[in-house]
């Protein structure tokens, strides 16, 4: 089942380190099947606040993602953009293709009914 790892970053000054780390992180996630499926585009905010840039890396499956945000080549480069951008980033895996978010409603209503 396909994954993704999410990150919320903050706006941040141009800096070489962030640009080494653009160029090299590909090649971190190539090799687990990851690929950007959003990076470097605006975003639309509907509701709340979210100052800041999205990335979206998807993987094929939660256990590649996590193999490659533990690989000594991701973890090698990680602290380049830690240096100088904050931000929040999650490992998350996908629903399946015949996922039905009415299954999930009712659940949800069935254990309220149990209380």
């Amino acid at each position: 089942m396909t994954a993704y790892a999410i990150a919320h970053l903050q706006e941040a000054a141009p800096h070489p380190e962030i640009a080494e780390y653009i160029a090299r992180i590909t090649a971190t996630f190539e090799p687990y099947g990851g690929r950007f499926l959003v990076h470097g585009t605006a975003h639309e905010v509907k509701e709340g606040a979210w100052p800041g840039h999205v990335v979206v890396i998807g993987f094929p499956s939660i256990v590649k993602a996590r193999a490659w945000w533990d690989s000594d080549a991701y973890q090698a480069i990680a602290p380049l953009r830690a240096r100088h951008i904050e931000g929040d980033i999650v490992l998350v895996p996908g629903v399946s293709e015949d996922y039905d978010a009415t299954d999930t409603a009712q659940t949800m209503l069935e254990a309220l009914a149990v209380r």
